[in-house]
């Protein structure tokens, strides 16, 4: 992996988080963290959204909503312009009903547009969040040495994105690369699914189970991403925020009967059926523009080994997940039932 530190860590000295600040995909779920975060710490906020009428901030707040579309250099430049960092969320993840067109427009030509705007503006700290799913090689825990071997068109422009971040921090451009881990949490709903079928007891594994998932909490998550914003050797430099532990996915479907606080399930379904299913569902289903209720990437969580080290950012920045999985998956279960979702 190439490091690019030398370009501009010996003219950065540590930050304050203070001034003002763009979030993109402030309104999804982890940006939504971070945009809290962020007010917490005294830092002014402006949020670039595609819909104003989905930016329900709370008033008292004060965040500043800029209208745009990440495709749109006009819309970027004006949203970054007097910002002092730069927090880029904003992708289309893992969605079947979009082309591969869309996914490239957006997670890729919209980066560009960012860092471009960013760079005409001569932001502090420029934040880009990736993703760990990146390294899916057969190293376990893997680290960010682990080969990149992206699978379907969200990781491929995910990576894509990487490379012209990266060639903008050789230039001289302040900003480090996050690649979190699965993140969960309140406000997270890809989890739901399977938090229902446990509790309703409908729950087959898929498979034998004994494949890796390694979840993290998203305000261990937000940490992460802020001790980039904020850390001289986080400059040019990328790095894999994990929560504190992987487990097997019989283990993670046991500790969430326990957060639910009923019965592990029993009973299992063949993988080969299943996967070929999955495969013709999402084929006939692309076309027409429809989320098909079963796609590889869900059968996906059951047989790819998902395990990461944070190492590099424990010593380099000194991050440290807070959150245990049993209790971020109670925290979790807890919301589910407050929003009446079990």
């Amino acid at each position: 992996m190439n490091d690019y530190r030398s370009a501009a860590a010996g003219r950065v000295r540590p930050l304050a988080l203070a001034g003002k600040a763009l979030v993109t995909g402030a309104t999804g779920f982890t940006g939504g963290y971070l945009v809290r975060a962020l007010h917490a710490r005294g830092v002014r906020v402006r949020a670039l959204v595609r819909d104003p009428g989905t930016a329900q901030f709370p008033a008292g707040w004060g965040i500043d909503v800029a209208a745009g579309d990440l495709t749109d250099p006009g819309a970027v430049a004006s949203a970054v312009a007097g910002c002092d960092f730069v927090f880029h969320l904003a992708a289309v993840h893992r969605d079947a009903r979009y082309s591969d067109v869309f996914y490239r427009s957006v997670n890729v030509d919209g980066t560009r547009n960012v860092l471009q705007a960013a760079v005409r503006a001569g932001v502090s700290r420029f934040i880009h969040v990736s993703t760990a799913a990146l390294h899916n090689g057969p190293k376990v825990p893997a680290d960010e040495s682990a080969p990149l071997l992206p699978r379907d068109i969200y990781e491929s422009t995910k990576l894509a994105a990487e490379e012209l971040v990266l060639a903008q921090f050789a230039r001289g451009l302040a900003g480090s690369i996050v690649r979190p881990v699965g993140i969960y949490g309140p406000g997270e709903l890809r989890f739901l699914k399977l938090f229902r079928a446990i509790a309703n007891r409908t729950f087959r594994m898929i498979g034998s189970g004994t494949s890796v998932q390694h979840l993290t909490y998203v305000d261990d998550v937000v940490d992460g991403i802020l001790l980039c914003a904020q850390q001289p050797r986080a400059v040019g430099q990328i790095y894999i925020i994990a929560g504190p532990r992987y487990t097997s996915v019989n283990d993670l479907v046991r500790a969430t009967a326990r957060a639910l606080g009923c019965a592990p399930p029993s009973g299992r379904i063949p993988l080969l059926p299943v996967m070929l299913a999955a495969g013709l569902i999402e084929t006939l289903c692309r076309p027409l523009g429809i989320e098909p209720p079963l796609h590889p990437r869900r059968v996906a969580f059951f047989v790819r080994n998902r395990g990461y080290c944070s190492d590099k950012a424990r010593s380099e920045l000194g991050y440290a997940p807070k959150i245990d999985l049993d209790e971020g998956l109670a925290r979790t279960a807890a919301w589910y039932r407050a929003i009446g979702a079990l």
